[in-house]
């Protein structure tokens, strides 16, 4: 018997959960997002860990608020604008809780030039409890695809590499 399973632990993801667990990411994004400390912590269990690929990990409200003021506010030039997206989501219900495995991009708005872009993609593998009948993130892992050795790709990989071909050089002709 669990806190979030006290009848025991489900085959599968119970309906209400999967939307609650949708909530929690919600949460998170509207949070990060729009540099938002209460609806971050309302995503996080107290002692909650944030493992940020860039920054590494940090345990706690209190660490997690002040990783994300470092992108909120030294990095605000790089971070204001986005838009965190998730789907794809992939329930499993734990003795502890949930195992959520995901796949993300985060849109950018680029506030100095007014333009959209893709900044990046790639999955989660989060883990979740319950906290005052809530569902929150217990650990957050961000799987950020930077290489092709990030990409968690079960198929045998045929790729031979890019093409290495050198263009011709053009010379402009003098003008007579």
């Amino acid at each position: 018997m669990s806190a979030c399973w006290p009848e025991g632990v489900p085959a599968r993801m119970p309906a209400q959960d999967r939307c609650d667990i949708e909530e929690t990411f919600a949460r998170y994004a509207w949070g990060i997002d729009l540099a938002d400390e209460d609806m971050v912590r309302s995503a996080f269990a107290k002692d909650g860990s944030f493992d940020h690929l860039w920054q590494g990990e940090v345990r706690g409200h209190d660490a997690i608020i002040e990783n994300l003021k470092e992108l909120w506010y030294d990095r605000q030039h790089w971070w204001l604008g986005r838009q965190h997206l998730f789907q794809h989501f992939l329930m499993t219900p734990t003795q502890e809780g949930a195992r959520v495995r995901s796949m993300f991009q985060i849109l950018q708005f680029n506030v100095d030039y007014g333009t959209n872009f893709v900044f990046g993609i790639g999955t989660r593998d989060d883990r979740l409890v319950k906290e005052d009948g809530v569902w929150v993130f217990k650990r957050l892992f961000v799987n950020a695809w930077r290489s092709l050795e990030d990409v968690p790709f079960k198929g045998e990989v045929r790729i031979q590499g890019r093409p290495k071909m050198s263009p011709p050089r053009h010379e402009l002709e003098d003008e007579e």
